[in-house]
């Protein structure tokens, strides 16, 4: 699935970066196992296929498209596309592809607005809807939608043409788990994906058995003061309680997760501490019960002015994860950012995400320049970048000595600098431009991540970790990611 929607897809982002996800669910709409995308999509289709399900049936030959939050999105630019899968009218399971389109409307190009307040200024927003009913195809409809609202979408044809790629990825998926029911049978292949969930399961059982410490707690502050609080308790010997209470409040800007994210992130950290090489598998949420009051981490999309989340997706996600890996000790922090970089005018939008380091643990360094975590994306080709956008890549290269010292070291950031050779206007949304990364086990922390602008006329602007700026020609953007922090003294 993965693979066709590569070739199939018209944008760079999911073209060239490989900014997308393909799962298949069972026929309860959990998780059975996914191609090895990008963590915080997948560990959220589980529970964007059941919402979905329960705001509109998908019947044979139906395939829904949603980006909503509220129905187990992430933010608006990632687009999913949900089929049921059919063998003699009985439902099998579902697939489901899920890509990031980097112009979907809002009020900045890009629909990553660094200072967004409120959902409507991200992006178009598309609730549960048929693209394709009794299969026929409702194309008209959904360009209409991109058309729609205070911010349509500035490239409605890209957005179609992306569609079009994940579409015949979900057609695919469905004609090779017909085929796997064709040859060895439906009721062994729903056996197997009940065997899956059940191995995943017990597997997290046996750890929990296993673990001499009985709670767990740690606590993470965002550049902006926010914070994020958990809580880990096993109860019984077989019940992992995951609580959040203690977070912030909603945040008033960007900075708002959702459930779907929350339980991406807390899938993930369990298959680290796991330990196995087993698939996303929502088995391993079998004997967890997650304690998540309204707020940042749970914001109400059913107000009148539904949160923005933009930054919650991609910026939270990464400081959450940190967050459990600290309380199990599991790794020193990572860059803890995706430092989302976005640039366009009314003809065009550019999003990409910047490398940096990751965390060193007991008896490893940490990697230099790389994703990491939540997002599991490629950077943009130097030849790709140049030749689809008026901008010229200067420099890319590794910085030095940004990990944390240790037993361990940590990994080092990346620094990235652009020119551009047409009047833009640029977001940046990243975090650990005020917190460093942190270390553990006496290891020191990573060097926080900085940003700044040089006019073409020489001039020096230092640039927020959350901030918006009109860029002329001529000027350059210089990005350093932060580095990971080091483990043991």
């Amino acid at each position: 699935m993965g693979a066709l929607l590569q070739r199939t897809s018209f944008s760079v982002n999911v073209k060239e970066r490989l900014d997308f996800s393909c799962a298949l669910m069972d026929a309860q709409g959990y998780l059975v196992v996914n191609a090895p995308h990008i963590p915080v999509h997948l560990g959220s289709m589980g529970i964007c296929v059941r919402e979905v399900v329960k705001a509109l049936p998908i019947q044979e030959d139906d395939v829904v498209i949603t980006n909503h939050p509220a129905f187990g999105g992430s933010h608006l630019p990632d687009v999913t596309l949900i089929k049921g899968v059919f063998v003699k009218k009985k439902l099998v399971g579902y697939v489901a592809a899920r890509a990031h389109h980097a112009e979907i409307g809002g009020m900045k190009p890009g629909s990553m607005p660094a200072n967004a307040t409120s959902l409507p200024e991200e992006g178009v927003i598309i609730p549960p809807t048929y693209l394709v009913k009794r299969g026929k195809a409702q194309w008209a409809k959904i360009k209409e939608i991109l058309l729609t609202g205070s911010y349509p979408s500035r490239l409605p044809e890209e957005n179609l043409a992306d569609l079009n790629g994940a579409l015949a990825a979900v057609n695919l998926g469905e004609n090779k788990l017909q085929s796997l029911c064709k040859e060895y049978g439906f009721i062994e292949v729903s056996n197997y994906m009940k065997a899956l969930r059940s191995y995943a399961s017990n597997l997290l059982r046996a750890k929990l058995k296993s673990v001499n410490r009985k709670t767990f707690a740690a606590e993470e502050r965002l550049d902006d003061g926010s914070i994020l609080k958990v809580h880990l308790k096993i109860l019984k010997g077989e019940v992992l309680q995951i609580d959040f209470s203690g977070s912030s409040k909603t945040h008033a800007g960007n900075l708002n997760a959702t459930p779907a994210i929350v339980q991406s992130v807390v899938l993930y950290v369990l298959r680290l501490w796991v330990n196995k090489p087993i698939a996303m598998n929502e088995g391993l949420m079998q004997h967890v019960q997650i304690i998540l009051p309204t707020g940042l981490l749970n914001p109400d999309f059913y107000c009148t002015n539904m949160p923005a989340v933009v930054g919650g997706n991609t910026e939270v996600s990464q400081r959450l994860t940190d967050t459990l890996l600290k309380a199990l000790k599991i790794s020193a922090c990572s860059q803890g950012t995706m430092n989302n970089f976005l640039f366009g005018n009314k003809r065009f939008g550019f999003y990409e995400t910047i490398c940096g380091g990751t965390g060193a643990g007991n008896g490893f360094n940490g990697a230099d320049a790389v994703h990491s975590h939540m997002t599991n994306t490629r950077i943009t080709d130097p030849e790709i970048l140049e030749l689809r956008y008026p901008v010229r890549l200067n420099r890319f290269e590794i910085r030095k000595n940004s990990g944390g010292k240790g037993k361990w070291k940590g990994g080092n950031g990346a620094i990235r600098e652009i020119m551009f050779k047409e009047d833009v206007e640029v977001n940046i949304l990243s975090q650990h431009r005020i917190e460093k990364p942190y270390g553990l086990g006496g290891g020191q922390s990573g060097k926080r991540g900085d940003q700044k602008l040089i006019t073409n006329y020489g001039k020096e602007i230092k640039l927020k970790g959350m901030d918006s700026i009109q860029v002329k020609s001529g000027d350059t953007i210089i990005i350093q990611t932060p580095g990971g922090g080091g483990f043991g003294k």
